[in-house]
């Protein structure tokens, strides 16, 4: 039985509690770092080799060469085909959503003339090749690939790479299924730290990408932060996280099996009701105990509810504003009766889910925004994963005679002053050539 929490923020030590609440540390350790540093270095020196190795020592199953490490298109193609018809329906619609909203994310190339001819802007143009990370075997989620791999087709990709990796050889037909769907154009059955760097660096059979996306465990995460620089990443994301804010009007089993959503993820994700009804905030409790024994990840969910979750008593909608906004969740539900008079105060959240009808878990699948959303407070500063993420800004200047002449005298003062000769006499040159 799960003994979630309660608090309020009232209490004299209420932000002290709440730092602890939220206090999550996604460093890997010592040991973490060291292997994943020495996998990263066996795949940069012997390529296909060490993948062979660690695909035998890891994943328990023993390619007979590295070219079967690739998943051919027509295992993708059959897998699609040989799903129930109801899956492959599910997969489409959601498909269909993602995609619509990703087409509306697009940026686009821009210029301006100056007065004097002179041309500035900006082009946007997409990566050449990504890489998808998904985890596999028994603990797959087909959605994730939908959410990475649509927005990056959107964008214009024009190669993505995906890696799963298939424990004693097992592979998710619906994995293999969502990649088909969602535009894959190759496929690698190989995982962890060791997919991460033949990305990174490419080995004989797998290309080197541009950029890596796609969660992972530990050992995933921390290869992508360490091999920052040589590729981009999405984002190093950290447990899953929900937190509601309820007036007190809503059905509490709704808001109770929302808490669970997220918490049944794994032990470390974290779910917070925030309410300014106390007798609301005692119902919901009532309704955890109760519904509790009926979800199949029962010992997952009281964990994790009873590690990192809470139930917090505000003042008024104001006061839970403020805390939404401290927290910064990945996830945040406005239970209200009217959200979109409070969205607009909203500073910090990955996604936000606005009215009583609106559960987080239909953003996780088919809502048509991303899922993919910055964890640990991130939301601050980071945003959604987007058609945006998988493209890339040029600037465009082009000087006119006129505007060259014009600039050179301040880009010369500029330069002089900051000790750079040469830069003032290139820009100095143009000005007198007219």
């Amino acid at each position: 039985m799960s003994q979630i929490r309660q608090f309020s923020t009232m209490d004299s030590d209420f932000q002290a509690s709440l730092d602890r609440l939220l206090a999550w540390d996604s460093v890997s350790d010592d040991r973490v770092q060291q292997t994943v540093a020495m996998i990263i270095h066996a795949v940069r020196a012997r390529g296909d080799a060490a993948l062979l190795e660690y695909t035998a020592q890891l994943d328990r199953w023993t390619p007979a060469s590295a070219a079967d490490l690739e998943i051919p298109r027509a295992r993708l193609e059959a897998a699609w085909s040989g799903i129930p018809a109801t899956q492959r329906e599910a997969l489409q619609t959601a498909a269909a959503r993602i995609r619509a909203y990703a087409e509306r994310q697009k940026l686009e190339s821009w210029s301006y003339t100056e007065a004097d001819g002179t041309l500035l802007g900006q082009q946007v143009t997409p990566l050449d090749r990504v890489g998808l990370y998904v985890p596999g075997g028994k603990a797959a989620y087909p959605s994730s690939v939908l959410m990475n791999a649509i927005p990056a087709k959107v964008a214009g990709v024009g190669e993505l790479i995906m890696v799963v990796p298939t424990p004693d050889g097992e592979v998710n037909e619906l994995v293999l299924a969502a990649a088909c769907v969602a535009g894959a154009d190759r496929a690698f059955a190989v995982g962890g730290a060791q997919a991460v760097a033949a990305l990174a660096f490419g080995t004989e059979t797998i290309p080197g990408v541009d950029k890596i996306v796609g969660p992972g465990n530990i050992y995933v995460a921390t290869a992508k932060r360490a091999l920052y620089g040589q590729v981009g990443i999405d984002m190093v994301a950290g447990p899953s996280e929900i937190l509601v804010i309820c007036d007190g009007r809503t059905d509490p089993d709704w808001i109770a099996m929302d808490l669970f959503s997220q918490a049944e993820h794994d032990e470390d994700a974290q779910s917070i009701l925030v309410s300014w009804d106390v007798d609301f905030l005692d119902r919901v409790a009532s309704s955890i105990e109760r519904l509790l024994p009926t979800v199949e990840r029962e010992t997952i969910i009281a964990a994790a509810l009873g590690t990192r979750g809470a139930l917090i008593r505000a003042r008024d909608l104001d006061d839970a504003i403020a805390v939404a906004n401290r927290i910064a969740p990945e996830h945040l539900e406005l239970s209200l009766e009217d959200p979109a008079a409070v969205v607009g105060r909203i500073r910090h959240a990955g996604a936000i889910f606005m009215g009583r009808h609106t559960a987080e878990a239909i953003g996780d699948y088919c809502a048509g925004p991303n899922h993919v959303l910055p964890t640990s407070r991130t939301a601050r500063f980071s945003s959604p994963l987007g058609v945006y993420d998988f493209q890339k800004r040029s600037s465009l200047i082009m000087a006119s005679p006129a505007g060259a002449a014009e600039m050179a005298k301040t880009a010369s003062v500029l330069a002089r002053g900051e000790g750079l000769t040469a830069h003032a006499r290139s820009a100095e040159y143009r000005g007198e050539a007219r």
